[in-house]
């Protein structure tokens, strides 16, 4: 892995600055597909009366602890951006006290919704799944994972804050650790080897709070230490509320998105728990979910490239070198995932027996699952790449709509009306159309070249517009 300097983004072949930036973007993805994944397939491993309504379990957890987090990433987001900016206008104090300010809103929101989230829990997974099996595991797991949700949010706001200071190697080696430890805790704690106790998805839920404990430990020594760039003072963790009323004015529109998104795919969820046989069809769900988590490494990693390349050529003015940047990353994304998507298809019966070996109807509904969505994966990666395009050209709207109609406009709309008539394979048509119908949208929304138009204005243009206002020239 390398840096990719300026003038390669803008002179270079295409093809291949997209995948040298990309690779870093590709290696962290692959590092969170691994750690999404272990805890499904140690947990598919146990016994066949517990194996399917503990990955089923763990399928409903997720969204919901999505949902609950994703309000306040969008304000840490926000106080991330002030951190980038104050250490681009070289004021490092200012940096240093956002620094500080976003550990102490990271540890509000944690204690804050880690409570919310431990005592209302049982009431939202009941409300998801009326399978009294499934609702238990996912109240097992949130409940510790709400208990150490202060960490988790310690070591993510530690890892956005070295990223809006250009490092990325810390975090990435910082993940490697854990995610490699969490994969050799969860069959200790699942399963009771060596000196552990048997705790099944309890076990699986207190690897992840361990290991994220050790990033927040590591988080805090760093951030005491100053040794990466940026040093918090013990002093400046305490609240400033009009700081606070900052991040929430920047960080409100992010919040309110995250939110929408995350909530919509709570409501998804629900619909797949009240199908006959749930625990099956969820259990299915969750792990095609993780498997088409592979085509992600490629999308984020292309999609990361496309935002830098097509940002910095608009803004050099190299607005033709743009359009054959953004033509490319659409191409080759959609022709990867597409290579992905039918790989995945050939593959679909052994991915499925190696996660959940003693479930033969959870394999059963997990290839009736991929042998529909998969046809609508492809299209998702062209969704994605001209997404990109539009957020690497500063123009958010469009893509904000096409989300906004993917999930509330034709994904559940789609799922709830083809459910009533085909069941589960309602919803993963339901699933795979919005996919496909809405990456037209996007696409009918790029052809209008709207998103060529630079949001910055450059030198020349400031210089002339001097000039005219009568200031003499240099």
């Amino acid at each position: 892995m390398r840096k990719v300097s300026r003038e390669e983004i803008l002179t270079g072949n295409p093809v291949k600055v997209m995948l040298t930036l990309g690779l870093p973007v590709m290696f962290s993805q692959i590092l969170f597909t691994v750690y999404n994944m272990a805890d499904t397939f140690w947990l598919g491993h146990l016994p066949s009366a517990e194996s399917g309504s503990a990955v089923a379990g763990l399928q409903v957890a997720f969204p919901i602890i999505w949902f609950l987090i994703s309000f306040s990433f969008g304000f840490a987001m926000a106080g991330v951006a002030l951190v980038s900016q104050y250490t681009g206008a070289k004021d490092y104090e200012k940096a240093k006290y956002s620094a500080s300010q976003i550990i102490s809103l990271a540890l509000i929101f944690g204690v804050g919704i880690g409570i919310f989230g431990f005592f209302f829990m049982p009431l939202i997974a009941k409300l998801i799944t009326n399978v009294q099996a499934i609702s238990t595991v996912a109240i097992q797991y949130t409940k510790v994972f709400f208990v150490g949700l202060p960490f988790i949010f310690i070591s993510a706001s530690f890892q956005a804050i070295l990223s809006a200071k250009g490092d990325n190697v810390t975090s990435l080696q910082i993940s490697l650790v854990t995610n490699i430890l969490n994969i050799i805790l969860d069959p200790f704690l699942i399963f009771g080897w060596w000196i552990f106790p048997r705790m099944g998805v309890v076990g699986a839920a207190l690897a992840t709070v361990i290991c994220e404990g050790i990033a927040a430990a590591v988080a805090i020594y760093f951030l005491l230490k100053g040794s990466k760039g940026i040093k918090i003072d013990l002093r400046e963790l305490k609240p400033d509320w009009k700081w606070f009323a900052k991040i929430f004015k920047i960080g409100l529109p992010a919040a309110f998105g995250n939110s929408a998104t995350s909530f919509g795919f709570v409501i998804l969820t629900g619909l797949i728990g009240r199908v006959a046989n749930a625990e099956a069809t969820l259990a299915a769900y969750g792990i095609g979910d993780r498997a088409i988590n592979i085509v992600f490494v490629v999308i984020e990693g292309i999609g990361a490239s496309i935002v830098t390349m097509v940002g910095q050529n608009l803004g050099a003015n190299q607005i033709k070198r743009a359009e054959e940047i953004a033509r490319t990353g659409i191409k080759v994304e959609f022709v990867i995932t597409m290579a992905e998507a039918a790989l995945l298809y050939l593959v679909r019966v052994p991915i499925f027996k190696m996660f959940i070996p003693n479930r033969p109807d959870v394999v059963t509904e997990g290839v009736k699952f991929l042998s529909v969505f998969i046809f609508g994966v492809p299209f998702f990666g062209l969704f994605s790449a001209v997404e990109d395009v539009f957020r690497g050209s500063g123009h958010n709207t469009p893509p904000m709509i096409a989300d906004i109609v993917r999930l509330w406009g034709l994904r559940l709309p789609l799922s709830f009306i083809l459910m009533k008539y085909f069941g589960a394979n309602g919803i993963w048509w339901g699933m795979t159309l919005s996919n496909v119908f809405s990456s037209l949208l996007i696409l009918s929304f790029y052809l209008k070249g709207g998103w060529k138009k630079v949001v910055i204005e450059h030198p020349l243009e400031i210089h002339e517009e001097l000039i005219a206002r009568g200031f003499p020239e240099e």
